[in-house]
């Protein structure tokens, strides 16, 4: 099979983690006989330096006619002083909307192998945590009206969170499909006890459910449900809640499983073309020193194959890769503890080909 795949490089340690996971993927091409061909294209802060645009029309334009997109990090302090509109993350909000990809699967599993990596007590781990965070990605606060205008106590900045029936609808429903493959629990986060938004978002969730009697639904306000992860993160399987909530919840999900560079992401729509990258940021600190965990976006590439390819055993391949590279013990700098080989990310890389 024959697959054209969008690159996004971008900057920090985005091209590091981009060049091992298309080796990952040529790899798979020669194990089950597919071709992957790979157009890098510009977005971030490497793009405003090229065309002053986060996201020129081009990568639009190629992303539009790709298979998919694997992205690797955006932005850095060199562009923060920038306006609003021409920062690098502006590019990755555009993008998301331009390909209508409005759902944001973002899995936290806590390999066993870095359990010791894991801030919570073993007690509180248990046997392990498998959690799956929905993150609706087109609407609410990011995308709402925003800008500044004259305050009670000076100039005053102002965004604006908005969710329509159909927005809410659909990614619930995603949500609730996939709760129906996994543990059959969904629980819906919100602040329905303050934000308007969130009780129009809670009723959206009660109406839905009734279309899925076989998952047990519960409702969670965000400050508990940010306390609960923490203090029992096994009663999670699948939790479904907004754009700026689910940025959040994400973050403090990767944490617990060990580290954020370990984390991949799927972002999908209604057709099968979606967004791939990792959840972490693009850590110029050690850009260009071969220090970056490349598994989360090695594993966000598995992601692809999955959910956009349709190939689950070429995906599982490369999830034994990385289950097996860590109970040999290598790691990178981010999950290293005592008793462990210090690998870069090249040798990552190559560690998980090896036991493709």
């Amino acid at each position: 099979m024959n697959f054209r795949i969008a690159t996004i490089p971008g900057d920090g340690i985005g091209p590091e983690v981009i060049k091992e996971t298309i080796q990952v993927l040529e790899k798979i091409g020669e194990m089950f006989t597919h071709t992957f061909t790979f157009t890098e294209v510009l977005m971030g802060g490497c793009a405003i330096d090229a065309t002053g645009h986060p996201l020129p029309q081009e990568t639009i334009d190629e992303c539009k006619k790709s298979d998919s997109v694997l992205l690797g990090a955006v932005g850095g302090p060199k562009w923060d002083t920038l306006p609003g509109h021409l920062r690098p993350e502006t590019g990755l909000l555009g993008i998301r909307g331009a390909l209508e990809l409005f759902s944001n699967l973002r899995p936290a599993v806590l390999h066993e192998a870095l359990r010791d990596a894991c801030p919570l007590k073993p007690e509180i781990i248990g046997e392990g945590i498998d959690i799956c965070v929905v993150r609706e990605l087109t609407g609410g606060m990011y995308f709402g009206e925003r800008g500044r205008r004259p305050g009670k106590m000076g100039e005053e900045g102002y965004d604006t969170e908005a969710y329509s029936v159909g927005e809410v609808e659909r990614i619930v429903r995603n949500a609730f499909e996939i709760a129906q493959k996994r543990g059959k629990k969904l629980t819906s986060v919100d602040k329905a006890n303050v934000l308007e938004s969130s009780r129009v978002w809670r009723e959206v969730v009660i109406e839905v459910a009734k279309d899925y009697p076989d998952v047990t639904l519960e409702h969670m306000l965000v400050d508990n449900a940010a306390m609960q992860l923490v203090r029992n993160p096994r009663q999670f399987d699948v939790m479904v809640t907004t754009n700026m909530f689910g940025d959040i919840l994400s973050d403090e999900a990767s944490m617990i499983t060990g580290s954020i560079g370990m984390l991949p992401s799927a972002s999908l729509g209604a057709t099968k073309l979606g967004m791939y990258e990792p959840i972490h940021g693009s850590a110029p600190d050690i850009a260009g020193q071969n220090k970056a965990n490349p598994i989360a976006t090695i594993l966000s590439a598995a992601m692809m194959l999955r959910y956009s390819f349709d190939l689950e055993k070429e995906a599982q391949v490369i999830e034994d890769a990385v289950t097996k590279v860590l109970s040999q013990n290598y790691r990178t700098g981010d999950i290293m503890s005592k008793g462990m080989t210090l690998v870069g990310t090249t040798e990552m890389g190559q560690l998980i080909i090896q036991n493709m």
